[in-house]
């Protein structure tokens, strides 16, 4: 769990904007987001596999368009 520490004289709003950016950078949101409800293990396998998927067009897509010279 992220902390932040409110210095002398910060107001709250940057304090809490430190915070919100700090669990954004830990992940925390997304994490509870995906645990809210219960994913079965096959599901779970299906998504990342989607996933990998998509990534791994994507990255093939990105390679082509560099090797394809635009003039």
């Amino acid at each position: 769990m992220p902390s932040v520490r409110v210095k002398e004289n910060e107001y709250f709003d940057a304090a809490l904007r430190r915070f919100k950016r700090a669990c954004e950078k830990a992940g925390i949101l997304t994490e509870l987001r995906r645990r809210e409800f219960y994913e079965k293990p096959t599901q779970e396998r299906k998504r990342k596999k989607a996933a990998a998927v998509k990534r791994h067009l994507k990255r093939i897509s990105r390679d082509e368009a560099k090797r394809k010279r635009l003039y």
